[in-house]
Protein backbone atom coordinates (compact mmCIF):
# COMPACT_ATOMS: atom_id res chain seq x y z
CA UNK A 1 0.00 0.00 0.00
CA UNK A 2 2.35 3.33 0.68
CA UNK A 3 4.83 3.63 -2.02
CA UNK A 4 7.50 4.13 0.34
CA UNK A 5 8.30 0.53 2.56
CA UNK A 6 10.69 -1.24 1.05
CA UNK A 7 12.92 1.85 0.42
CA UNK A 8 12.61 2.97 4.10
CA UNK A 9 16.37 2.42 5.22
CA UNK A 10 17.89 3.90 2.21
CA UNK A 11 15.55 6.93 2.41
CA UNK A 12 17.27 7.88 5.39
CA UNK A 13 20.44 7.38 4.06
CA UNK A 14 19.45 10.18 1.16
CA UNK A 15 17.65 11.95 3.61
CA UNK A 16 20.92 12.36 6.06
CA UNK A 17 22.92 12.77 2.45
CA UNK A 18 20.88 15.50 1.25
CA UNK A 19 19.38 17.40 4.32
CA UNK A 20 16.09 17.18 2.17
CA UNK A 21 16.83 19.12 -0.34
CA UNK A 22 16.93 18.23 -3.80
CA UNK A 23 16.89 20.53 -7.11
CA UNK A 24 13.31 21.49 -8.70
CA UNK A 25 12.61 19.66 -12.08
CA UNK A 26 11.94 21.62 -15.03
CA UNK A 27 8.56 22.84 -15.13
CA UNK A 28 6.01 20.76 -17.03
CA UNK A 29 4.62 21.80 -19.94
CA UNK A 30 0.74 21.32 -21.19
CA UNK A 31 -2.68 20.81 -19.26
CA UNK A 32 -2.98 22.21 -16.47
CA UNK A 33 0.64 24.12 -17.11
CA UNK A 34 2.13 24.69 -13.95
CA UNK A 35 1.97 21.48 -12.12
CA UNK A 36 4.57 19.24 -11.01
CA UNK A 37 5.28 15.63 -9.48
CA UNK A 38 6.48 16.34 -5.60
CA UNK A 39 8.74 13.64 -6.30
CA UNK A 40 10.58 15.45 -9.16
CA UNK A 41 10.99 18.64 -6.85
CA UNK A 42 11.62 16.93 -3.29
CA UNK A 43 12.08 13.57 -3.73
CA UNK A 44 13.25 13.06 0.00
CA UNK A 45 9.17 13.77 1.23
CA UNK A 46 7.42 10.19 1.82
CA UNK A 47 4.58 9.73 -0.30
CA UNK A 48 1.54 7.24 1.28
CA UNK A 49 -1.26 8.67 -0.91
CA UNK A 50 -4.47 6.64 1.04
CA UNK A 51 -6.99 7.57 -2.02
CA UNK A 52 -5.18 5.62 -4.44
CA UNK A 53 -5.80 2.68 -1.82
CA UNK A 54 -8.95 1.05 -0.31
CA UNK A 55 -7.85 2.38 2.96
CA UNK A 56 -9.86 6.08 3.30
CA UNK A 57 -13.38 6.31 4.46
CA UNK A 58 -14.87 5.23 1.60
CA UNK A 59 -13.17 2.20 1.52
CA UNK A 60 -12.28 1.81 -2.10
CA UNK A 61 -9.54 3.56 -4.65
CA UNK A 62 -11.42 6.74 -5.44
CA UNK A 63 -12.18 8.01 -8.91
CA UNK A 64 -9.49 9.98 -10.36
CA UNK A 65 -6.37 8.41 -9.06
CA UNK A 66 -4.79 6.45 -11.69
CA UNK A 67 -0.54 6.30 -9.71
CA UNK A 68 0.08 6.67 -6.00
CA UNK A 69 2.12 10.67 -6.41
CA UNK A 70 1.60 13.52 -5.24
CA UNK A 71 0.93 16.70 -7.88
CA UNK A 72 0.75 19.71 -6.62
CA UNK A 73 1.43 23.86 -8.20
CA UNK A 74 4.94 23.91 -8.16
CA UNK A 75 5.07 26.96 -5.74
CA UNK A 76 3.25 24.36 -3.75
CA UNK A 77 6.19 21.72 -3.68
CA UNK A 78 9.09 24.00 -3.44
CA UNK A 79 7.22 25.13 -0.38
CA UNK A 80 7.14 21.97 1.27
CA UNK A 81 11.00 21.37 -0.08
CA UNK A 82 11.52 24.19 2.07
CA UNK A 83 9.72 22.79 5.25
CA UNK A 84 11.54 19.33 4.03
CA UNK A 85 14.71 20.90 4.88
CA UNK A 86 13.81 22.31 8.02
CA UNK A 87 12.40 19.09 9.95
CA UNK A 88 14.86 17.00 8.17
CA UNK A 89 17.07 19.33 11.05
CA UNK A 90 14.74 18.14 13.48
CA UNK A 91 15.17 14.42 13.25
CA UNK A 92 11.77 13.74 10.83
CA UNK A 93 10.46 14.14 7.58
CA UNK A 94 7.32 14.99 5.50
CA UNK A 95 5.26 12.10 4.40
CA UNK A 96 2.07 13.41 2.24
CA UNK A 97 -1.09 11.61 2.09
CA UNK A 98 -2.81 13.47 -0.47
CA UNK A 99 -1.93 16.56 -2.63
CA UNK A 100 -3.82 17.50 -5.59
CA UNK A 101 -7.19 16.07 -5.90
CA UNK A 102 -9.58 15.66 -9.11
CA UNK A 103 -13.17 16.92 -8.79
CA UNK A 104 -14.10 13.31 -10.16
CA UNK A 105 -12.61 12.67 -6.50
CA UNK A 106 -14.92 14.96 -4.80
CA UNK A 107 -17.62 14.08 -7.08
CA UNK A 108 -17.08 10.17 -6.00
CA UNK A 109 -16.95 11.55 -2.19
CA UNK A 110 -20.13 12.97 -2.67
CA UNK A 111 -21.82 9.98 -3.65
CA UNK A 112 -20.30 7.86 -0.94
CA UNK A 113 -21.45 10.43 1.82
CA UNK A 114 -25.43 10.36 0.04
CA UNK A 115 -25.58 6.59 0.22
CA UNK A 116 -26.42 6.13 3.58
CA UNK A 117 -26.21 2.13 3.51
CA UNK A 118 -22.26 2.31 3.03
CA UNK A 119 -20.70 2.51 6.46
CA UNK A 120 -18.25 0.19 6.16
CA UNK A 121 -15.22 2.08 7.17
CA UNK A 122 -17.45 4.06 9.67
CA UNK A 123 -15.48 2.16 12.75
CA UNK A 124 -12.04 3.59 12.12
CA UNK A 125 -12.91 6.99 10.33
CA UNK A 126 -16.29 8.47 11.77
CA UNK A 127 -17.28 6.37 14.46
CA UNK A 128 -18.85 9.14 16.58
CA UNK A 129 -20.69 10.73 13.01
CA UNK A 130 -23.73 10.14 11.52
CA UNK A 131 -23.51 9.79 8.23
CA UNK A 132 -26.57 11.58 7.51
CA UNK A 133 -24.56 14.85 9.01
CA UNK A 134 -21.42 14.66 7.24
CA UNK A 135 -22.23 17.34 5.52
CA UNK A 136 -23.73 19.83 7.68
CA UNK A 137 -21.23 19.56 9.82
CA UNK A 138 -18.63 20.00 7.49
CA UNK A 139 -16.84 17.14 6.67
CA UNK A 140 -17.72 16.70 3.14
CA UNK A 141 -18.35 19.43 0.95
CA UNK A 142 -18.80 19.52 -3.19
CA UNK A 143 -16.00 21.58 -3.81
CA UNK A 144 -12.28 21.05 -2.54
CA UNK A 145 -9.24 23.43 -2.09
CA UNK A 146 -7.44 20.51 -3.11
CA UNK A 147 -8.16 20.58 -6.99
CA UNK A 148 -6.89 23.94 -6.87
CA UNK A 149 -3.52 22.09 -6.46
CA UNK A 150 -1.62 24.10 -3.35
CA UNK A 151 -3.24 22.07 -0.46
CA UNK A 152 -2.02 19.32 0.86
CA UNK A 153 -2.46 17.51 3.80
CA UNK A 154 0.78 15.98 5.84
CA UNK A 155 2.49 14.61 8.99
CA UNK A 156 5.43 13.72 10.42
CA UNK A 157 7.59 11.07 10.87
CA UNK A 158 10.83 10.15 12.53
CA UNK A 159 13.69 9.44 10.79
CA UNK A 160 14.78 6.59 9.96
CA UNK A 161 10.88 5.97 8.73
CA UNK A 162 10.02 2.53 10.57
CA UNK A 163 8.34 0.41 8.25
CA UNK A 164 4.64 0.54 8.09
CA UNK A 165 3.02 -2.65 6.96
CA UNK A 166 0.08 -2.87 4.17
CA UNK A 167 -3.41 -1.99 5.05
CA UNK A 168 -5.47 -5.07 4.68
CA UNK A 169 -8.87 -5.12 3.31
CA UNK A 170 -11.47 -6.59 5.61
CA UNK A 171 -8.97 -6.33 8.68
CA UNK A 172 -10.92 -5.27 11.49
CA UNK A 173 -11.57 -1.45 12.09
CA UNK A 174 -10.02 0.54 14.87
CA UNK A 175 -11.37 4.31 15.83
CA UNK A 176 -9.15 7.13 14.37
CA UNK A 177 -8.86 8.74 17.85
CA UNK A 178 -7.80 5.54 19.71
CA UNK A 179 -4.21 5.43 21.80
CA UNK A 180 -1.60 5.28 18.93
CA UNK A 181 -0.77 1.86 20.08
CA UNK A 182 -4.23 0.49 19.15
CA UNK A 183 -5.23 2.30 15.91
CA UNK A 184 -3.74 1.41 12.57
CA UNK A 185 0.15 1.17 12.90
CA UNK A 186 0.59 4.55 10.55
CA UNK A 187 4.74 5.39 10.88
CA UNK A 188 3.57 8.80 11.67
CA UNK A 189 4.24 10.23 15.41
CA UNK A 190 1.98 10.86 17.13
CA UNK A 191 -0.58 13.58 16.50
CA UNK A 192 -3.40 12.42 18.84
CA UNK A 193 -5.43 10.90 16.03
CA UNK A 194 -4.77 9.02 12.52
CA UNK A 195 -5.16 10.50 9.32
CA UNK A 196 -8.49 11.61 7.82
CA UNK A 197 -10.29 11.34 11.28
CA UNK A 198 -13.62 12.78 11.35
CA UNK A 199 -13.95 13.93 14.87
CA UNK A 200 -13.37 17.05 17.03
CA UNK A 201 -10.24 15.55 18.24
CA UNK A 202 -8.29 16.15 15.20
CA UNK A 203 -9.03 19.94 14.92
CA UNK A 204 -5.39 21.43 15.22
CA UNK A 205 -6.00 23.28 18.54
CA UNK A 206 -8.13 20.88 20.88
CA UNK A 207 -7.01 21.32 24.09
CA UNK A 208 -7.85 17.64 24.91
CA UNK A 209 -4.56 16.74 22.70
CA UNK A 210 -1.16 17.24 24.89
CA UNK A 211 1.48 15.98 25.31
CA UNK A 212 4.03 14.69 22.63
CA UNK A 213 0.99 14.86 20.24
CA UNK A 214 0.56 18.70 20.78
CA UNK A 215 4.10 19.29 20.14
CA UNK A 216 3.81 17.27 16.68
CA UNK A 217 1.00 19.67 15.64
CA UNK A 218 2.55 22.60 16.99
CA UNK A 219 6.27 21.75 15.13
CA UNK A 220 4.24 21.05 11.81
CA UNK A 221 2.10 24.20 12.05
CA UNK A 222 4.46 26.40 12.82
CA UNK A 223 7.02 24.97 10.21
CA UNK A 224 4.33 24.88 7.76
CA UNK A 225 3.42 28.38 8.69
CA UNK A 226 7.04 29.92 7.72
CA UNK A 227 7.41 28.52 4.28
CA UNK A 228 3.93 30.47 3.60
CA UNK A 229 1.36 27.36 4.23
CA UNK A 230 -2.22 27.88 6.55
CA UNK A 231 -3.86 25.33 8.27
CA UNK A 232 -7.36 24.46 8.57
CA UNK A 233 -8.30 24.49 12.08
CA UNK A 234 -10.56 21.60 11.50
CA UNK A 235 -7.88 19.21 10.65
CA UNK A 236 -4.26 19.16 11.74
CA UNK A 237 -2.83 17.78 8.37
CA UNK A 238 -4.22 19.67 5.87
CA UNK A 239 -3.19 23.00 4.79
CA UNK A 240 -3.08 25.17 1.74
CA UNK A 241 -0.47 28.05 0.33
CA UNK A 242 -0.76 31.04 1.06
CA UNK A 243 -1.20 33.18 -2.27
CA UNK A 244 -2.06 29.74 -4.56
CA UNK A 245 -1.64 30.52 -7.86
CA UNK A 246 -5.37 29.14 -9.02
CA UNK A 247 -7.68 30.63 -6.15
CA UNK A 248 -10.95 29.87 -8.17
CA UNK A 249 -10.42 27.52 -10.52
CA UNK A 250 -10.90 23.65 -9.50
CA UNK A 251 -9.03 21.39 -11.66
CA UNK A 252 -10.34 17.56 -12.54
CA UNK A 253 -7.48 16.27 -14.76
CA UNK A 254 -6.05 12.68 -13.37
CA UNK A 255 -3.47 11.97 -10.85
CA UNK A 256 -0.80 10.23 -13.12
CA UNK A 257 1.99 10.91 -14.65
CA UNK A 258 0.43 11.76 -17.87
CA UNK A 259 -0.77 14.46 -16.56
CA UNK A 260 1.97 16.36 -16.46
CA UNK A 261 3.26 16.06 -20.40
Amino acid sequence: MPIFTRRARALAVTLAALGGLAVPAPAQAGTPGAFVALSDVAPSILQDIRYDTPHNFVGQRIDGYRRPMCILTRQAAEGLRKVQAQVVRQGYTLKVYDCYRPQRAVDHFVRWAKDLADEKMKAEFYPNVAKDRLFADGYIAEKSGHSRGSTMDLTLVRIPPPVQRPYRPGEPLVPCFAPRDQRFPDNTVDMGTGYDCFDPLAHTDNPAISGAARQHRDLLRSTMAAAGFRNLPEEWWHFTLNGEPFPDTYFDFPVSRGSLH
